[in-house]
């Protein structure tokens, strides 16, 4: 039988053993059995088994010695574990006793208690020490749950407020490595925000101090560079800057103000913004302006240099001045006639230029303004547009367009001033739309409101008169133009044919020239104005066209072939008068026309033409004036007929 493990299981009797082992040998059992007894088989068969069992104890001597190792390796880690657990329990348990021996020690007597009270204080700071050091080390392996105890047990002491500035300053360790710290200070707080949660028992207190910590070192270290050397150096990028860096902080407070800080939160990080900022910002509004005024003179400047033009003084005052000095039909500006040689002295990059500035300025404004300053800031910036664009440059324009007009019996005038009239409408609708766009919002529920809408129609009224007389001059130098092509092409014979049998049917010369010349106008006046304005000067235009051709046909007299080319040209200007698009304008050419008629019409027909409906309300004085025209006046029949 093969040795097995099995056959020592307790209890274990060795006579039974052998007995057992000889019973089972063939020829081994004492009492013989069916075979006889076998000494030399028994003996074999012992020896072979004590072999067996040799090996079988080298098998369980091996696997004893592993199990022994095992178990010490156990005992071991068990000894550690017990330890550390016993370690962190006296802690735990040498702060409580240190801590009510300190609370104590407070009620001693000085006097005869200094030596007790001395080795008390030594040994709390000490454990205080300690546990900051115990913590450090936590925080650095990242072990929250070590951390969450030994803040716990801080709690009590004194040193549990520097134990959270450690915390706080171990947090921000490599935490701002790229070059946002907007974006480094909102990923960190995000971060920390859980961790806060899990190791202290007032997370807002620790998560308000971070957040303090970070805008009083490295938010204002930030911004103080950015800054102050700037402010020296370049205005303009200064507030740049001082825009950018504040519209990012209060977007950044923004994201904080998610986070449990405690109660007042509002309060909390505006402070924290306002400490870095305020001296910055209570200069900001000069320094705006500074800028501002700087910058849009450069632009001027910068303009007239480029014409190679020095600037002349204009006249100036107020609107009541101004038109009085328009009535006395003195010249404006006082001075002589300048040729500018169609310069407008207009541009709308100058323009632009100008209004993004200023625009550009409305938007810090808007940002960097105490709200209750904020309307009288904006209407700052506001004046100063008024007086760079308005006064300085659109109004400058007009002074000299009015001073280059020609004269009304100037020849062949070049007339300028309708190209100003067409790039100061341009200009005007870019400055209404900044007024309405960038303006309005900052001031429209102030009571600045009303003192720039008045400010806006006072400068808008002021550069209207300029433009209203411009305009006016200019239709006079157009009909002055128009009296010269009639002075000069018009002849008598036009109307009294020599060989009254011997005449083509059709419109003069001059009336051809006249109406070449007013078709021109009238595009320039369509090209120049916008909106009701068109209908207004074309009103004028064709009133006065009119007035010129009335007060022209009666400077001849006609016979009856020279009524029908008289019909022909008025027919002409009647057509020239259609592309007025202007009803009143139609209607005056349409009379004239009719009043034409009485020039070629028979003597007998005369009542009848009269009472006819184009002329029935009209001045028989006028009437009577037209037929005077006729060569054939002179007899008494005619005027028998008329009266």
């Amino acid at each position: 039988t093969m040795a097995t493990a099995q056959l020592f299981e307790e209890p274990f009797d060795a006579d039974e053993y052998i007995e057992r082992l000889a019973w089972r040998t063939p020829g081994g059992g004492s009492k013989g059995g069916a075979e006889a007894f076998d000494p030399k088989r028994l003996l074999e068969e012992f020896v072979n088994h004590i072999e067996e069992l040799k090996q079988l104890d080298e098998i369980i001597q091996r696997k004893v010695e592993k199990l022994e190792q095992q178990c010490h390796r156990e005992a071991k880690e068990f000894a550690h574990k017990v330890q550390d657990l016993q370690r962190s329990n006296q802690i735990q348990e040498a702060a409580d006793i240190i801590q009510k021996l300190h609370l104590i020690a407070q009620e001693l007597p000085f006097d005869r208690f200094a030596d007790v009270k001395a080795k008390i204080a030594s040994k709390y700071h000490d454990l205080e020490r300690q546990l900051i050091q115990e913590f450090t080390s936590a925080q650095r392996r990242g072990e929250i749950g070590r951390m969450r105890e030994v803040a716990a047990v801080l709690l009590h002491f004194k040193g549990y407020a520097h134990c959270v500035d450690v915390y706080i300053k171990q947090c921000q360790e490599g935490a701002f490595m790229c070059n946002d710290v907007f974006q480094d200070t909102a990923s960190l707080c995000q971060r920390v925000s859980k961790q806060v949660g899990e190791v202290f028992c007032s997370p807002e207190t620790v998560m308000a101090k971070l957040i303090q910590s970070i805008f009083e070192n490295k938010l204002h270290a930030h911004v103080k560079e950015k800054l102050d050397e700037a402010r020296q150096s370049d205005v303009e990028q200064y507030l740049i800057n001082l825009y950018d860096l504040y519209s990012r902080t209060t977007l950044l407070t923004a994201q904080l103000i998610e986070f449990n800080l405690g109660t007042d939160k509002q309060t909390f990080l505006s402070k924290l913004t306002k400490n870095i900022f305020s001296s910055y910002l209570e200069s900001y509004i000069d320094m705006e302006r500074q800028y501002l005024q700087n910058r849009s003179a450069m632009i001027l400047q910068r303009f007239y240099d480029s014409k190679h033009h020095q600037k002349r003084p204009v006249g100036t005052g107020s609107i009541q001045e101004l038109k009085e000095r328009i009535r006395q039909r003195t010249n404006l500006p006082l001075g002589p006639s300048i040729e500018t040689h169609g310069e407008t002295f207009l541009s709308q990059v100058v323009v632009v230029n100008l209004l993004q500035e200023t625009r550009h300025a409305f938007e810090r404004c808007h940002k960097l303004s105490d709200p209750a300053d904020l309307p009288k800031n904006a209407f700052s910036i506001f004046l100063l547009l008024v007086e760079h664009l308005c006064v300085d440059y659109i109004d400058y324009a007009l002074e000299i367009g009015l001073s280059a007009i020609p004269s009304a019996d100037a020849k062949n005038a070049n007339l300028y001033f309708l190209d100003v009239v067409q790039q100061a409408n341009t200009i005007f609708h870019l400055f209404d739309k900044q007024f309405n766009d960038n303006l309005m919002p900052l001031i429209s529920s102030s009571p600045k409101l009303t003192e720039c809408l008045h400010k806006k129609k006072e400068v808008i009224e002021q550069m209207e008169v300029k433009l209203d007389t411009g305009i006016d001059r200019t239709l006079n130098c157009m009909v002055g133009q128009m009296k010269h092509i009639l002075a000069t092409e018009q002849k008598k014979t036009d109307f009294k044919p020599e060989d009254e049998n011997n005449v083509m049917i059709q419109y003069t010369t001059a009336c051809a020239k006249v109406c070449a010349y007013v078709r021109q106008q009238v595009e320039r006046v369509r090209k120049s104005m916008d909106g009701k304005n068109v209908d207004t000067v074309l009103t004028e235009l064709g009133v006065r066209f009119h007035r010129l051709i009335h007060e022209h046909l009666q400077q001849y007299s006609y016979s009856s072939m020279g009524g029908m080319l008289a019909i022909c040209d008025v027919a002409e200007y009647r057509r020239c008068a259609k592309d007025f698009r202007v009803p009143l304008v139609l209607q005056l050419f349409d009379t004239l026309h009719a009043l034409c008629n009485l020039l070629v019409v028979a003597p007998d027909n005369l009542k009848q033409v009269c009472s006819g409906e184009q002329l029935t309300n009209l001045d028989r004085n006028l009437l009577h004036a037209f037929v005077q025209l006729r060569v054939d006046y002179r007899s008494s029949r005619l005027g028998r007929h008329f009266s």
